[in-house]
């Protein structure tokens, strides 16, 4: 079978969704009431089961890259191992609906027996689907398995990057620890020295950080910014009302501000209470 590693956060959605409405209308169907559910149970976790199949194939595929991140490995294996008991127990749903579909013509109390039992064992893989679901996004949020390496595009391992070492440095800021979120946001910039985005956080990090307020006007004043561009202009402009009160110019931060509210006039409520927050 072809490696479709890349493609398990499709297929797994897919299967968790078929799944869990097939075992929702099972148990609607044994009411007898809305006849439609029957077919359309049977339906979606026949295909469900197929689907689950196919996410633990996949994330087997997957899990090579993943499982080499330092620290990660035990969290693949308890992803993989919750992953391969929801797909356990949704073949043996999926043989139940098989029986009741064999049995409908030749014994009714065997094909009911059969149902009832898919349904019942539904709701124990409804529970192991919620786990390995748990334990995926565990994998995923807590240690980044497959951010950044799904595709082996250069370009995402890059985003990775930037991604986390930003976080770091708030982290670090959140903490205090104004010398160390200095120097992530500066590594950043030395990385991604020609990213906007990247350069403003920079010169933020000089007032917040490093107490700089007069670096960060110069920074500031060398920042191109195309008339056009208005969340870029707000953005600058905030940043230099923060640099001009940093440096204890505190007119000129309301003076820069007020220019600001005359030319986006549908933002003046935020930008005059950014003014009322100068002392």
């Amino acid at each position: 079978m072809p490696n479709i590693g890349a493609y398990h956060p499709i297929i797994v959605h897919f299967a968790i969704a078929l799944l869990i409405v097939g075992v929702l209308f099972r148990w609607i169907s044994l009411s007898g009431r809305v006849a439609f559910t029957g077919p359309a149970a049977a339906t979606l976790l026949l295909i469900g089961a197929l689907a689950a199949a196919l996410a633990v194939h996949s994330g087997l595929n997957a899990h090579d890259p993943v499982e080499r991140i330092p620290g990660v490995r035990q969290a693949v294996v308890d992803h993989e191992e919750a992953g391969e008991w929801a797909r356990n127990v949704f073949l043996l749903v999926a043989f139940l609906e098989i029986l009741a579909l064999a049995a409908k013509r030749r014994n009714l109390n065997v094909a009911r027996g059969a149902l009832w039992g898919s349904a019942v064992v539904g709701i124990f893989g409804v529970a192991a689907i919620v786990k390995a679901a748990d334990r995926g996004g565990d994998l995923v949020y807590n240690y980044a398995g497959g951010i950044g390496i799904r595709s082996g595009d250069t370009a995402d391992v890059t985003r990775l990057y930037l991604a986390g070492t930003y976080q770091a440095a708030q982290q670090a800021r959140a903490q205090h620890d104004s010398a160390r979120a200095a120097q992530l946001f500066a590594d950043l910039q030395h990385q991604f020295p020609n990213d906007t985005n990247v350069r403003l956080l920079a010169i933020e990090s000089l007032i917040c950080d490093r107490n700089d307020a007069r670096g960060a006007l110069a920074a500031l004043s060398r920042v191109d910014v195309r008339p056009d561009d208005r969340r870029l202009r707000l953005r600058v402009a905030f940043l230099k009302a923060d640099a001009y009160v940093a440096a204890g110019q505190p007119e000129a931060a309301r003076s820069s501000l007020q220019q600001l509210a005359r030319d986006f006039p549908d933002m003046q409520q935020r930008i005059e209470a950014r003014i009322a927050q100068i002392k």
